[in-house]
């Protein structure tokens, strides 16, 4: 298999230039230099690259990072094997699974699975919950939710799998709009809540999400229409009565915005009892 530039390891991997020379900075991997002493990562270094970085942002020791590389480097094929390979974490051990047979690494806290085409060297790294599990959608799901704080892009692509498989998957559309909305992607995180109200109908929470979405974006008047479809949804959202009251104040309204508000107490008044 051909070597990897930087640029290919940038786009195969997710990960940032600076990333990359970090990752070989502290020794991780050694990639080969070529024309110009550009640097050229093998297959082998493809995986370890990416199992380190998952290591680090799981704040997993430097120290035991390395011996997990390490002993990983030692034990990984040359090329893609045509059997297929997977790599994930159960319990605190590293298991690598090639085919029929598994092997252990040195000991790690991070889960990775990652997949390839042996003929035309793509290659994609997804966190697994275990060797053999299949990624259906909740599977998507809980590897998006895992992912997260680690690597937020990869979180988005796990939520859309699993949007992709199961259109109806609430939480999955909730968490990416919400993750989107964090990341100050208001437009697509705009686009996001929409076709989650396609596939879930809807939803009271879906509709309270892409109103707060819509203040930010200081569009007043359809966050205030996003949130009264989330009252005719579910009236129990004591929170959507709030803003509710303070975009009707806000508008001169008051009358609007002394009912929400009196709702809005009478919710709150009653879980504290």
């Amino acid at each position: 298999m051909h070597p990897y530039g930087v640029r290919e390891v940038e786009k195969l991997l997710g990960l940032a230039r600076s990333t990359i020379r970090g990752l070989v900075e502290a020794g991780f991997v050694s990639p080969a230099r070529g024309p110009r002493r550009a640097w050229q990562f093998s297959f082998r270094d493809l995986i370890v690259l990416r199992t380190a970085q998952a290591l680090v942002a799981a704040k997993v020791p430097r120290r035991r990072i390395t011996r997990s590389v390490k002993e990983l480097r030692r034990h990984l094929p040359a090329s893609m094997p045509l059997s297929g390979l997977s790599i994930c974490a159960v319990a605190d051990r590293v298991v690598v699974k090639e085919g029929r047979n598994r092997w252990q690494a040195e000991s790690g806290q991070y889960l990775l699975a990652f997949e390839g085409d042996p003929d035309n060297g793509s290659l994609s790294i997804i966190e697994a919950k275990g060797v053999d599990e299949a990624p259906d959608a909740q599977a998507w799901f809980e590897r998006g939710e895992a992912l997260e704080r680690a690597d937020a892009e990869a979180s988005l692509q796990a939520y859309a799998h699993a949007v992709a498989a199961e259109p109806s998957h609430l939480d999955a559309w909730l968490n990416r709009g919400w993750l989107l909305h964090k990341l100050g992607r208001l437009a697509e995180a705009e686009r996001s809540y929409r076709d989650a109200l396609e596939g879930c109908g809807g939803d009271a929470l879906l509709q309270f999400n892409l109103g707060v979405l819509l203040e930010d974006l200081d569009r007043k008047a359809d966050a205030i229409e996003a949130y009264e479809a989330a009252l005719r949804a579910d009236s129990s959202l004591a929170d959507c009565h709030y803003n509710l009251a303070l975009l009707y104040e806000d508008a001169r309204k008051p009358r609007e915005a002394i009912r929400h508000m009196a709702q809005y107490r009478r919710l709150t008044d009653g879980k504290s009892r």
